[in-house]
């Protein structure tokens, strides 16, 4: 297209703000930017297709790229971010996040590293020998929530004594 390729990805960002909402995160270190994740619907990101492992399921969001500054990395920004996306999409809905990993990744592009992925929780559903498609799955914080009001209730309804009535 010969485009700028930078005021493209600002124009992208811009019109997916304002139709779908948030796409990114970015994490600081002391003030200093050390990394950001990107990620929107399918329905955003059209070259998506172009991957032999598409598409991404309609319930998903799909996390495009991320990247953490060489002199951060190791130090679990990567798993935090993710984890931020996954608080985002869960706020929203989401039932799971997609990526399409690499397999022979050796520098940073725009597809992660298919161990990366894995690491952080993501499983293969649709293998390649290139490019799988993997998965999160986002259990949403009100499921989560009654799960856990309904396990307690039974801990502590099972703990509470019975009452002992006196003869009046």
């Amino acid at each position: 297209m010969g485009g700028d390729p930078e005021l493209e990805k600002e124009a992208w960002i811009s019109a997916t703000l304002l139709e779908w909402g948030s796409c990114g995160k970015i994490c600081y270190v002391d003030g200093v930017p050390a990394g950001f994740v990107l990620y929107a619907p399918p329905l955003y990101v059209p070259r998506s297709v172009a991957f032999p492992t598409s598409p991404v399921s309609a319930d998903a969001v799909l996390l495009m790229t991320a990247h953490i500054i060489p002199e951060f990395s190791g130090g679990g920004l990567g798993r935090m971010l993710i984890q931020g996306v996954a608080k985002d999409l869960t706020r929203r809905g989401v039932r799971a996040i997609e990526a399409f990993g690499d397999l022979k990744w050796e520098q940073p592009g725009c597809v992660l590293p298919a161990d990366y992925l894995l690491a952080v929780g993501f499983k293969t559903i649709r293998p390649h020998l290139r490019f799988p498609r993997l998965r999160l799955e986002l259990k949403t914080a009100v499921s989560w929530r009654e799960d856990v009001e309904v396990a307690l209730e039974r801990l502590l309804g099972s703990m509470t004594p019975e009452r002992v009535l006196r003869p009046v």
